[in-house]
């Protein structure tokens, strides 16, 4: 198995799909000569051509509005914004066209596109670079929403992306594109829309997605040695939304805590909190516990993100907490 960082496997991914279907394109704002101002797509120009991986204009609005009418004439396009930020000037097409057309056109339009973003803090981008806007996506009828938070699951989710006839919204972490390789099987890996275990535990639930995972699983592991046993939940895809694994882990720990990137107000993870309080209610033996990011932007100063985004130490305050009602 290769052994890959986050970045080289959504290249790995891309280059397999370019690869295997010609109906796959790759259009984005300096993803060609360049190769991504991340070296996401560093390569991929020089080998598929300039007709199938294309530097766009700066315009989101236009580049994902060339996206959806070439899904809907039969090509698989895959479209990269620059940074998830950008995306809010396309969020005509996005919402109001792609989200849109199967339910307009009775079935007779399917819109199979991808849009890359990197979201998220911990690269010191500031205030317009580094918002985390995967519960405005999730929000939107139409929409698929992925969250990788490995190099594993950025390959094999890129792909079930490409895949899907619905338009996907694939949101990148910034912080994990150079992280430490890991081994990534590109033969086979997990497929389909469910949430993934990451670590086993008996006292409490901790649901999470996207980088805000190996927050988590440093707080969990931190916290064994108190005697406090976290089960982790990697959600993976925001939208579908696989409750059945998390009912399954609270029927054990009868305890769940949940928290996210996105700025904590009106944020994926209060949606899953409530589903829980409606759905399986007896089974709790403490109130849900929730933790985003506070209603600020993001700040440039890591010491000042900090004081924004969840850090290791607020989450294993909440777990500790939890555990102990």
């Amino acid at each position: 198995m290769a052994e890959l960082r986050y970045a080289e496997a959504i290249r790995a991914a891309l280059t397999a799909e370019l690869e295997s279907d010609e109906r796959v394109v790759l259009l984005g704002e300096e993803v060609g000569a360049l190769g991504g101002v991340f070296t996401v797509t560093q390569g991929l120009q020089e080998r598929f051509g300039a007709d199938r991986v294309l530097d766009s204009p700066i315009c989101e609005n236009a580049l994902v509005g060339w996206g959806i009418g070439a899904a809907t004439e039969g090509l698989r396009p895959i479209v990269e914004i620059m940074f998830s930020d950008f995306s809010l000037l396309a969020l005509d097409q996005i919402v109001n066209l792609g989200a849109k057309l199967r339910f307009m056109s009775n079935g007779q339009f399917s819109v199979p596109l991808v849009i890359r973003m990197p979201g998220g803090g911990g690269t010191n981008h500031g205030p317009q670079h580094s918002q985390s806007l995967e519960s405005i996506f999730a929000h939107v009828p139409g929409l698929v929403v992925a969250m990788p938070s490995t190099a594993s699951d950025a390959y094999w989710m890129l792909r079930e992306a490409v895949a899907c006839e619905d338009p996907v919204i694939v949101l990148e972490s910034k912080h994990l594109y150079f992280r430490t390789a890991e081994e990534v099987d590109e033969n086979g890996g997990p497929r389909g829309f469910g949430a993934r275990v990451r670590r086993e535990g008996a006292d409490l639930t901790v649901v999470t997605a996207g980088r805000m995972t190996h927050q988590c699983l440093v707080a969990a592991d931190a916290l064994a040695g108190e005697s406090i046993d976290a089960e982790v939940i990697d959600m993976r895809w925001i939208w579908p939304l696989d409750t059945g694994t998390v009912a399954a882990s609270v029927a054990t720990t009868n305890r769940l805590a949940v928290v996210y990137e996105a700025v904590e107000f009106g944020g994926w993870g209060g949606e899953l909190a409530a589903w829980v309080a409606e759905h399986r209610f007896d089974e709790l033996d403490a109130p849900v516990a929730r933790l985003g990011s506070v209603r600020s932007p993001v700040p440039v100063q890591q010491h000042l993100e900090d004081e924004v985004v969840p850090t290791t130490e607020r989450i294993q305050a909440l777990l500790r907490d939890l555990a102990g009602y």
